[in-house]
């Protein structure tokens, strides 16, 4: 059994009271970076990707299985044979230029909207894991209800910007009509931003119909809510499923990621410049096609990252080459003037242990010296991607509070009051009791929830729980004391409405998905 606190939680309205006024449930604003980027590339080795990446796609091309994107591209002058796009260096150039370089993205609750992109950016949990690790740490199938607990911990967790949307798979749902209560328990649990299926192109109208609702037909067209995501197959292909979804958020001007998904070594050449010369054409094709479908929406130069053991074939994280990879896009997607995604606490460890810890930590830090704006995947992540641990999801968490404390950079609004208290104390003392010391101790360093400080003693007399063992019993205490932002009456009747109607119209058969 998972140890758990001391005391057993109190139940009820009086215990989630004592437990939301101890915790300030506040979410973070976006984070306003202050620190330098590290850029590992002078001016002519970006140049010379830049021209490698041009290179690539007006000499080997780009597959575009999708009959609609092949017309749109030869209707914008593109070379186009069978399949392949051959794509002129200047119309690539043209086309990138009209994609917002900042936006806002709004939610529905008005104080968490976030400014996003330059040196704005934010955390965004997880998304897509076949199964979880539970309350007692049990790997199995998740259901509807697990992922409505990673919804409400999302909500809760400051440094979490985004309730995202499929954190985990419901198994308990049909997969044709799963993305519908996805969508909903990401409105429905939080009131922050939030991420839309793509799974289909059907399944991502449905999300945007669903949007519609939410916050009003007119107020999409102008205001980004909502965030897609298209995976590339790399090398150099977009399928007809992905390329569909991204029309449906393009032509409502909602936030689309454009992703590569990278798997150094095996779908890349095994070399680091090479590799990101590769995803950088795959990324800028994409990115140009968003423009194609509908000029000036806002679109993010994504990719999902990872290098391959040589030695299995294995995916890795948290190795070097994929935090010089990250500094990289980062240099190339500020050359182009976009926005850009990365993943940010990745582990392969099969539980939540060292390995988890050092790799995500590693991957995390790079993100922030590397100056990412859309940092996904940042909590929960574990056995590359397989399961999401909930105790790992609330370390994560505060693990994104302290990088972005850390990237807020040094304060300097009280130097001067505390070089004084040099003065005051002298030689030999100590600023325990020291007017500024008490003024400012709740912020001077940031004092982690989840880990311990203390000393052996003391740790053994609390009953020597491990990080993971403290991580459940907190993320226990945290449901225990969630508190729903409630929708409004009519609007969540009308997405009831919605959903049970597009219940009925779409087979419950799990075969027939794509099809709708």
């Amino acid at each position: 059994m998972i140890a758990t606190t001391e005391k057993p939680a109190r139940r009820g309205r009086g215990a989630r009271k004592t437990a939301r006024q101890a915790r300030d449930f506040t979410m973070l604003p976006a984070l306003k970076r202050k620190l330098p980027l590290t850029e590992p590339m002078d001016a002519e080795q970006i140049e010379r990707l830049d021209a490698a990446s041009m290179h690539i796609l007006e000499n080997v091309g780009v597959v575009f299985r999708d009959p609609i994107a092949l017309d749109d591209w030869r209707r914008m002058g593109a070379r186009v044979m069978d399949e392949t796009v051959f794509l002129d260096r200047g119309l690539v150039r043209e086309l990138i230029k009209t994609i917002p370089e900042t936006f806002t993205y709004h939610a529905r609750n008005p104080q968490n909207n976030l400014p996003f992109g330059r040196d704005h950016a934010i955390f965004v949990p997880m998304t897509g894991a076949p199964f979880l690790r539970d309350l007692d740490d049990v790997r199995r199938n998740p259901t509807l209800e697990d992922l409505a607990n990673f919804h409400k911990l999302a909500h809760m967790l400051p440094a979490l910007h985004s309730s995202a949307h499929h954190i985990v798979e419901p198994y308990d749902h049909p997969i044709s009509q799963r993305h519908l209560r996805i969508t909903y328990s990401s409105m429905k649990h939080s009131d922050k931003t939030f991420m839309g299926m793509t799974t289909s192109p059907r399944n991502a109208e449905d999300v945007l119909d669903m949007c519609a609702i939410l916050f009003g037909a007119d107020y999409l067209e102008d205001h980004p809510v909502v965030t897609g995501n298209c995976n590339g197959n790399s090398p150099l292909v977009w399928d007809e499923t992905m390329l569909g979804a991204m029309r449906a958020f393009c032509r409502r001007n909602q936030p689309v990621l454009c992703s590569p998904f990278v798997l150094g070594g095996a779908n890349t050449p095994a070399s680091v410049a090479p590799a990101v010369a590769q995803l950088n054409a795959e990324a800028l094709s994409a990115l140009a096609y968003t423009q194609v479908i509908r000029k000036g929406a806002p679109a993010i130069y994504g990719h999902y990252l990872s290098t391959v053991s040589m030695k299995s074939g294995a995916p890795m994280a948290g190795t070097p080459e994929i935090g010089l990879m990250n500094m990289m896009i980062g240099q190339m997607a500020r050359y182009y003037g976009v926005p850009w995604r990365s993943s940010a606490n990745l582990g392969g460890a099969k539980t939540f242990d060292a390995q988890a810890g050092y790799e995500s930590a590693s991957t995390l830090m790079a993100l922030q010296m590397a100056g990412t704006n859309y940092m996904w995947h940042a909590a929960g992540w574990n056995e590359a991607g397989m399961h999401c641990s909930m105790a790992k999801f609330v370390v994560d968490a505060e693990q994104c509070a302290m990088a972005y404390r850390m990237a807020e950079g040094v304060r300097w609004d009280d130097f001067d009051e505390a070089v004084a208290a040099v003065a005051d104390i002298g030689p030999g003392g100590h600023y325990l009791g020291h007017p500024h010391t008490l003024e400012n101790f709740q912020r001077a360093f940031f004092m982690p929830d989840l880990f311990d400080n203390n000393s052996i003693e003391q740790w053994q007399t609390e009953g020597g729980l491990d990080v993971n063992e403290r991580a459940l019993a907190y993320t226990r205490d945290l449901l225990n004391a969630y508190e729903e932002p409630k929708l409004e009456a009519g609007v969540d009747e009308a997405l009831r409405d919605y959903i049970a109607r597009r219940e009925r119209e779409i087979p419950a058969a799990d075969a027939l998905n794509q099809e709708y």
